[in-house]
């Protein structure tokens, strides 16, 4: 593993082109601005557009425009993941090439059925794992056709096998140069999926893989995150990748209690500007 700790800090904001930022994006912007700013590090922007059916150019630019409203700056150009799909190929490649990978066929509605049952073990977002065994004989490729679509999984057991008593590095403010050792927990998520036939990597494989080609030491990301990143300190283990810092800002939360979110119609950046809300303004409803 690259040791990082003698290179200048580098930090990334890498929001999805699904719809218009809200408040809890401008958050996230801000908390990579203040740590890159005390650390004295590079601050970059990553356009996370590998779904490139909900992905839309018109999200692109208005994402670009929000942030040069609320003065926020990046290193040029932005890393877009819709130009580097070869990376994340070449990635799923080396896994496949140890073994852990699997194809799995099942459509959501067989795996629903298998995962019913209300004991059912759930990964850290809610969604019941995936029952291999259970399925086996429908993952079966010996009786696909390999024109079917399938989903490209990684083996879980095979795969904490190979990294055991994994952690990752929490540190609390960038002017603090103590860390908490978080154990990580991989296997909380099941058998992941990391890509699908019509989809070249799921978010865990291509934030892991575009992290260590950008270069990123310090990851700065909202809380919601954090249970996800044993799953990634996995994945960097088995490629190789760098260990990146991390730190799990708080969510800003609706009134409904949720954090804010673009399926959600969280209120935008763009509707809060339309309103009348200044820059600065914007920046206090943040860190409020």
């Amino acid at each position: 593993m690259t040791n990082q700790s003698s290179r200048r800090p580098v930090l990334r904001f890498a929001p999805s082109p699904t719809g218009h930022l809200h408040l809890g994006h401008a958050l996230s912007a801000f908390e990579n601005e203040r740590w890159a700013a005390a650390s004295g590090g590079r601050l970059l922007l990553r356009i996370e557009d590998i779904d490139v059916t909900r992905c839309r150019p018109d999200f692109v630019e208005a994402l670009l425009e929000d942030l040069a409203w609320l003065d926020l700056s990046f290193e040029r150009p932005p890393r877009r993941q819709s130009e580097h799909f070869a990376d994340y190929a070449q990635a799923l490649d080396r896994l496949a090439a140890r073994g852990l990978t699997y194809r799995s066929y099942a459509s959501r509605a067989e795996i629903a059925a298998a995962t019913a049952k209300a004991d059912h073990p759930r990964d850290p977002d809610g969604t019941p794992l995936y029952p291999r065994a259970a399925l086996a004989a429908l993952d079966d490729p010996a009786t696909r056709n390999a024109a079917e679509p399938f989903a490209l999984r990684l083996d879980m057991a095979k795969a904490a096998a190979l990294a055991p008593a994994l952690f990752w590095r929490e540190q609390a403010a960038p002017q603090r140069a103590e860390f908490e050792t978080v154990p990580a927990m991989p296997e909380r998520w099941g058998d992941v999926v990391l890509a699908r036939k019509e989809f070249p990597a799921s978010y865990h494989l291509a934030v892991v893989v575009d992290d260590a080609l950008q270069g990123v030491s310090h990851i700065v990301r909202g809380r919601d995150l954090y249970h996800a990143t044993g799953l990634h300190r996995l994945l960097q283990t088995l490629l190789g990748l760098p260990e990146p810092t991390y730190h799990h800002h708080a969510l800003i939360l609706g009134a409904d209690g949720e954090k804010l979110s673009k399926s959600a119609r969280s209120t935008s950046l763009r509707a809060l500007r339309a309103d009348g809300v200044t820059p600065a303004q914007i920046r206090q409803m943040a860190r409020s």
